[in-house]
């Protein structure tokens, strides 16, 4: 670190005005700017550079460079999916109501073009970027250049394993939890279970069944529930949950009295796969969304773990300002330590708590604005609440 670089950061941490990144170039213009000890004006290069970085802070008091607002970029990894336009809609409003600027991209399913695409919310300027990976491996190379260039990262929803990342997600271990014990209090106890998981290459699938397992583990050591299916769905897509479930119904011979079904969507094509073979069992799902919610008041869904995206757009956009302006991750409040990757690398993290929907509070999504009633209610079962 130069000697101008090591003063400007003292400084900048007693009154924040600098983020990471332009402290990095700022000294980079000094070191530009000082080579050759004397211009043919007869003045110290030095004197210059430093009068003009001067300037440049006099320029900041006075709303003048860095006043203007910042820029945060998003790559989304699959935007068609229902839950992240709630979230976008979020994070975009407390972005552009604070003064500063909303980029995305849409990485399509694509871990190669979402490489690019963090590339290119660079090149645009990000002051910080906030990144949900298709495969958390994948997508190091990309962390590791922003990491370099001194951009803050956000990891929304899914783990980077990179201490350079804020990860910011609801509880998924939690959520898994909730998934199993509906299902157990629901009183399926036992019997033939189905595991639809999701991507394999997302570590919230390996979180989600960890969760699982913690709960229901007894009762298959005890051999009262028994793992007849398990398998992972590419890209969490519904019509690969579909197949899934297709087969295992084809190599079980329709005798499956549960499916565990790590999200909504996946549940919609279990559903699916189920109501081919004139079949109803309780399935799980998680994120709240709406088909999910209605199929729940008509009983051919147990229960959604409901998280609401809105709350997390919420504190991923306030935690995103906060770095763009030069705080430290653990200046943002509601932060801990988190350590349950696959390779156990210690990040920064918020984890927010889900709550799970069944027919005995979908009023709660409903009195919370997330769903309308008819929408919710459409077709439903007799007692539920709220319909």
């Amino acid at each position: 670190m130069t000697n101008f670089k090591n003063n400007l950061t003292q400084f900048n941490s007693d009154v924040t005005i600098f983020s990471s990144r332009e402290i990095n170039r700022l000294d980079e213009l000094v070191g530009e700017l000082s080579v050759g000890p004397i211009n043919h004006f007869g003045v110290s290069m030095k004197k210059i550079s430093i009068a003009l970085v001067t300037a440049t802070a006099a320029a900041i008091f006075s709303g003048g460079v860095f006043a203007e607002g910042k820029t945060v970029g998003v790559s989304w990894k699959v935007f068609q999916e229902e839950r992240w336009k709630r979230d976008e809609a979020v994070i975009k409003e407390i972005v552009e109501a604070n003064g500063d600027k909303y980029i995305s991209a849409d990485a399509q399913g694509s871990a190669a073009k979402q490489l690019t695409d963090v590339e290119s919310l660079i090149s645009q300027g990000a002051d910080v970027l906030m990144i949900v990976p298709f495969d958390s491996e994948a997508i190091l190379p990309a962390v590791e250049q922003a990491s370099a260039e001194g951009i803050p990262m956000i990891a929304y929803d899914v783990q980077i394993e990179h201490p350079d990342s804020l990860y910011i997600t609801f509880d998924n271990v939690g959520v898994g939890r909730l998934m199993a014990q509906t299902m157990l209090d629901s009183g399926q106890t036992e019997g033939n279970f189905a595991f639809i998981k999701g991507d394999q290459g997302d570590p919230n699938a390996t979180f989600l069944f960890e969760g699982i397992m913690e709960v229901l583990q007894p009762s298959i050591d005890s051999g009262a529930i028994k793992n007849v299916c398990e398998t992972f769905t590419d890209g969490w897509k519904p019509e690969n949950a579909q197949k899934n479930m297709e087969q295992c119904l084809t190599s079980q011979n329709n005798e499956i009295d549960a499916v565990i079904s790590e999200n909504d969507g996946m549940a919609g094509g279990v559903v699916a796969a189920l109501e081919a073979q004139g079949m109803n069992v309780p399935v799980t799902g998680q994120d709240g969304d709406l088909a999910a919610i209605n199929r729940v008041a008509r009983g051919t869904q147990l229960v959604s773990v409901w998280k609401d995206s809105r709350a997390l757009g919420k504190v991923a956009a306030e935690a995103a300002l906060m770095l763009a302006d030069g705080k430290a991750m653990t200046d943002v409040p509601g932060t801990a330590p988190f350590s349950g990757g696959k390779r156990g690398v210690e990040v920064t993290s918020i984890l927010l708590a889900p709550t799970p929907i069944t027919k005995s509070n979908v009023s709660a999504v409903i009195d919370a604005g997330w769903i309308e009633k008819a929408k919710a209610c459409e077709g439903a079962m007799d007692g539920v609440d709220g319909c």
